[in-house]
């Protein structure tokens, strides 16, 4: 087969334009951290309301749909122990999402000839796979880790700026590697749910993540720390990759959605994030706790 420069060009812009926006989140401020998550969300929602109702061949209200979306954000809110344009986000804009959110659920059932109840159930527990992840890293964005080798504070930043970009860093290597090495000696298949996925490079990519992760960033953070988030995001970010590639069969799609041209969307970029980052923050509380 020809080698299809077209495709390769969209892909490579595409991803650019992917870096460029998580880059610029992930090291600003509070600010555009919170914007960054907020598309996130929003955009995980979309695609994982659209998949619930491929699956059921049902298709719920347009107000059900944002409901949901709203409701989850209010859980997003919950945790944003922070201030954005003089007002605490927590306090001030957290209820009114609740009720917005129930509001439209309420109004777009009604406005629906059927009830699918398990569409509305497996859509509800969006509330736990996408906003609840989203809200915890938030929360560990604001908290307070060890993290951080022999100081608080490391080129100008506290120890919590660092957890959502080491969690990010190794899921992008626990892929790329996973991806290189099965593409270059993998044989055996490591799961019918994803066919593509290979044994070795699985194997092969939790490995050199763990490596990766904690070796070149030891000189900065205290490494047990690195070690245990590096594994809870390559154990339960691939897990995360799966149940995403079961959502889609269950579907019969090949991408979530079409927001990045020859990436797929959100779902696709962010399934193993929403699985590492509770995997991770319980592994810090329970650090937190034995250091206490």
């Amino acid at each position: 087969m020809a080698f299809n420069w077209t495709t390769f060009w969209t892909r490579t812009f595409t991803a650019l334009i992917f870096v460029a926006v998580m880059a610029a989140g992930l090291l600003g401020s509070y600010t555009s951290f919170f914007a960054l998550i907020t598309i996130i969300h929003f955009g995980c929602w979309y695609e994982y309301l659209k998949l619930i109702d491929k699956i059921h061949a049902t298709r719920q209200d347009v107000f059900v749909h944002l409901g949901f979306a709203l409701l989850g954000f209010h859980i997003v809110l919950l945790f944003g122990d922070f201030y954005f344009l003089g007002y605490h986000v927590a306090r001030s804009f957290s209820f009114p999402f609740l009720v917005a959110g129930l509001v439209f659920i309420i109004w777009g059932i009604f406005r629906q000839a059927y009830i699918h109840k398990k569409a509305l159930g497996i859509a509800a527990l969006g509330l736990l796979y996408i906003s609840l992840s989203v809200g915890l890293l938030l929360y560990m964005r604001l908290s307070q880790y060890p993290l951080i080798k022999d100081s608080g504070q490391l080129w100008g930043h506290e120890n919590g700026f660092y957890v959502p970009i080491i969690i990010i860093l190794a899921i992008w290597i626990n892929d790329t590697m996973a991806y290189l090495v099965g593409s270059a000696i993998g044989k055996t298949p490591f799961s019918k749910i994803s066919p593509k996925k290979t044994l070795e490079g699985t194997l092969s990519g939790m490995i050199l993540c763990v490596a990766a992760i904690t070796l070149i960033l030891q000189p900065f953070f205290n490494w047990p720390l690195l070690l245990g988030i590096s594994l809870m995001v390559s154990v339960f970010g691939t897990l995360g990759d799966l149940l995403e590639s079961k959502i889609k069969r269950m579907a019969g799609v090949k991408d979530s959605g079409r927001i990045m041209p020859g990436h797929g969307g959100f779902l696709d970029r962010f399934d193993s994030l929403l699985i590492a980052v509770p995997a991770v923050w319980m592994f810090l509380e329970l650090v937190n706790y034995l250091l206490k």
